[in-house]
């Protein structure tokens, strides 16, 4: 009885913060989904003797107010308390549409490296501006790979999106009002055209594709339907130009020296084209017989490896998109810029390209001795492919990898694995690991719904880093969203739920320092030769005038910010 009262207790605080999050409130069925997101497990239901969500939130008549819509929806609303009553309001009064704000910005940039003695809180570093909102390089390269094969109605295209990838086009977590509004910001690869049945959404690509075989004589418009990853691989060196003759001879060594091995199902991919791009299941089945001898291309990474953006100004502002979250103390970010959007997107779309045919994919096969902590290969996940450095050989089947670019680790199957191609290797890792700047849990470590509250304030939406310190090559900055009529920094939510206290310097991440995979596998900028620069966007940064001055400031703002 006790277990259960003191799961109760807990539970009842997650779901307070999930719904104090919710400026509309939540339906029985999107309070279990956003759970489940957050917490990685399903609601407690039967450990605590329920049958039904609407059930439990009955039970929590302190926390839970049961509403219904005009529709006859039920939603649920979060009760506060004296802990949450602040931001509640400040969710409530939430812009339904996000301006330009453009004296905020004017004053930003005439006060944001130097703030006044005479400010009294956290936006004595200024006063924020929110900007345009952007699609993350994976969700616009989707939007691309399921127009690439034909254009698409505009009402089609949220079911073509959830029948293609698995789940809904969510828009609107990603700061648009429309899903209209969501697919004109790609307007450089997305063209909407007018037709009797409504919008049509086409592919610049397909267009283009289209006015040249239009152009071209039928016979080398044959020749232009050869799949674009198998033209690019032509054109990548001439270590690869030279493979190109070999296929045919070593399919028939092969015939000869595998005759007796070789079982029916293997004997039945041979006769299929290697052009012919697999689907994904197939695509595995293939991947896992690995020739008996492989020779290493030279253009394979095998001793290299990837190296960090170059390091943030300190008191720089810069627009920033949470990518994965362990903790207030450790997670990783994206820096905004259309730049670094466009370098991340073209590489995927690339590597998908070359490595999903058959061809060029078994060219970069890794050998066992290959496979070892500290390699940096590649590795295919639902049919894209990303930089991944192996962290641990699990068994003979099972690696665990770091991904550079997004900073989680997974267990994937070695069959998955291939080496990096050297051109892959010249965009720097874009996942920087970062920790909340001046903060620290209560306890010793992080509360569930201390974790639960930050990855809600994160959401997936463009939200502004103010950059203090690096330590240890982790990334400390403070962070807040600009979305609301008054800016909301993070920190100061944390300590006034009562889940962390705000102090007027860094405490090292326990996390990181327990596991910080980018430290070990990732070289700081400037160590890697050829290595392209990628600087987040130049009106976003804005440095000191005088660094007397900012020292001098520094010291106010940090005696201000701990009376928060």
């Amino acid at each position: 009885a006790s277990r259960q009262a003191q799961l109760m207790e807990v539970l009842k605080k997650e779901v307070r913060a999930m719904l104090t999050a919710a400026k509309a409130g939540l339906t029985p069925e999107e309070l279990e989904e956003q759970y489940m997101g957050m917490v990685c497990k399903p609601l407690p239901l039967s450990d605590l003797g329920f049958q039904s969500t609407l059930e439990l939130v009955t039970q929590m008549p302190e926390v839970v107010k049961v509403c219904s819509s005009k529709d006859g929806t039920l939603i649920l609303r979060a009760i506060s308390d004296d802990s949450t009553r602040q931001i509640a309001y400040l969710v409530s009064h939430q812009k339904v549409k996000t301006g330009t704000k453009a004296s905020k910005k004017t004053a930003t940039k005439a006060n944001a490296a130097s703030p006044t003695k005479n400010s009294k809180n956290p936006r004595n570093f200024q006063t924020l501006s929110a900007r345009t909102p952007i699609l993350p390089a994976t969700v616009k390269a989707e939007v691309q790979d399921l127009l690439s094969s034909s254009p698409l109605l505009l009402m089609d295209f949220e079911k073509a999106f959830l029948r293609r990838f698995g789940r809904v086009f969510q828009y609107r977590q990603y700061g648009f009002l429309s899903m209209c509004e969501a697919l004109r910001s790609m307007s450089d690869s997305i063209v909407f055209e007018q037709t009797r049945a409504g919008s049509l959404l086409v592919l610049r690509n397909y267009l283009a594709n289209e006015v040249e075989q239009e152009e071209v004589p039928q016979g080398e418009a044959q020749e232009e339907e050869v799949p674009p990853g198998q033209a690019q691989e032509e054109e990548v060196s001439p270590g690869q130009a030279q493979e190109e003759e070999v296929p045919q001879g070593q399919a028939q060594e092969e015939e000869v020296a595998q005759e007796e091995e070789v079982s029916p199902g293997q004997a039945q991919e041979e006769e299929v084209p290697q052009e012919e791009e697999v689907p994904q299941e197939e695509e595995h089945q293939g991947f896992e017989q690995i020739p008996p001898t492989l020779e290493i291309l030279p253009d394979a990474v095998q001793d290299r490896s990837l190296c960090s953006l170059p390091p943030l100004k300190r008191r720089c502002l810069v627009g920033v998109i949470v990518e994965f979250i362990v903790s207030p103390s450790q997670f990783y970010i994206h820096i905004c810029s259309t730049e670094a959007s466009y370098n991340l997107q073209d590489l995927m779309f690339e590597m998908r390209h070359v490595y999903s045919h058959k061809v060029a994919s078994d060219k970069y096969i890794m050998p066992e001795s290959a496979v070892r902590p500290g390699q940096l290969c590649c590795a295919m996940v639902s049919k894209w492919w990303y930089r991944v450095i192996i962290h641990r050989v699990i068994n003979d089947q099972e690696v665990e990898v770091f991904y550079a670019d997004y900073g989680h680790l997974q267990i994937v199957q070695k069959s998955w694995l291939r080496f990096l191609k050297c051109p892959y290797l010249k965009l720097p890792a874009q996942a920087i690991p970062c920790s909340l700047a001046w903060v620290k849990p209560v306890e010793r470590t992080w509360s569930t719904a201390a974790i639960l509250l930050f990855k809600q304030l994160c959401s997936i939406k463009e939200l502004v880093g103010i950059v203090d310190e690096y330590v240890n090559g982790v990334l400390y900055l403070f962070l807040c969203d600009t979305s609301t009529r008054e800016d909301v920094y993070f920190h100061s939510v944390l300590r006034d739920m009562g889940y962390a206290d705000v102090c007027g310097e860094n405490v090292p991440s326990q996390e990181f320092e327990e596991l910080n995979p980018s430290a070990l596998y990732v070289q700081p900028s400037g160590k890697q030769e050829n290595a392209e620069v990628v600087e987040p966007d130049l009106h976003l940064q804005e440095e000191s005038q005088d660094a007397d001055s900012e020292t001098a400031a520094s010291k106010v703002n940090g005696a201000e910010l701990c009376d928060q």
